[in-house]
């Protein structure tokens, strides 16, 4: 009996370290959701007005002829996948990994920890670190190749921020762009509307980079806080479970002793 209640102190203290790990890393995960927030919403709106722009640019007739418009009938896709830097996130990763796995990729270009370890990447490059210069030198190289036709179609697997509860893993294709409905605004470009939109897409590919990491960025901390939380309370009522236990445990090793005292003295 006593081996049993080593045993369960053993236990308790293991669940009791694991109870202050997960306690650590939400209060850490709670200090950065603030930041990432505001950054991710700065991003949005920039995302927006660049996309304004463009579909006032696309709805021209004239842009048709632009290269970053064509359909080609070939379907290389090149992938941009935007992981997190570190685990302990709940699905987060295992969502934007099975998403890219459904899709046959010519090539992957990854950001975050994890994202680069699982593509097998040279450089590791961090979504937390990743910046406005980081977005645009990635920008050129892939509007670059798109122009020269080394592939047809360009997407952003990234997770989506719904709530601190709900993120979803989804697929942003950015390449080609769409004719846009939008109504004419009457805006006069110069030299023509062709040269204006080959010029523009490069801030256009780089702004949509860079929201897509902030948003994944923000997605993450909010799926960690989220999972500590819910690891918090599992070890919390792991440790009432286990302490019920020890203490039953430990009420019936000293009745067994008391047990044998009583028979030991009637012989």
């Amino acid at each position: 009996m006593s081996a049993d209640t080593k045993k369960l102190k053993t236990r308790i203290k293991s669940v009791d370290s694991t109870l202050h790990l997960t306690k650590a890393m939400g209060l850490v995960a709670s200090s950065k959701i603030r930041r990432a927030s505001l950054n991710m919403y700065k991003s949005r709106e920039y995302a927006k007005s660049l996309e304004k722009i463009t579909q006032t640019l696309t709805a021209c007739p004239e842009c048709s002829k632009s290269p970053y418009m064509q359909v080609r009938d070939t379907d290389r896709l090149r992938l941009i996948v935007i992981a997190g830097d570190r685990g302990l996130a709940g699905g987060y990763n295992v969502n934007v990994f099975r998403l890219a796995a459904e899709l046959e990729a010519q090539r992957i270009y990854p950001i975050g920890k994890k994202a680069c370890e699982r593509y097998g990447s040279d450089e590791i490059i961090l979504a937390e670190k990743f910046g406005v210069k980081d977005s645009v030198e990635l920008s050129k190289k892939l509007c670059e190749d798109f122009y020269n036709g080394e592939y047809d179609k360009l997407g952003i697997i990234c997770t989506k921020y719904v709530s601190i509860m709900t993120q979803e893993a989804q697929l942003k294709l950015i390449l080609p762009l769409e004719k846009s409905d939008a109504k004419s605004t009457g805006i006069l470009f110069e030299p023509d509307e062709t040269t204006m939109l080959n010029n523009v897409i490069l801030e256009y590919v780089s702004g949509m980079i860079i929201a897509a990491v902030r948003e994944s960025f923000a997605s993450e901390i909010a799926a960690r806080r989220c999972a500590m939380d819910s690891a918090e309370k599992n070890a919390s009522q792991m440790i009432e479970d286990l302490q019920l236990e020890y203490n039953r445990a430990r009420q019936g090793a000293i009745t067994q002793e008391i047990t044998e005292i009583v028979a030991g003295s009637g012989d």
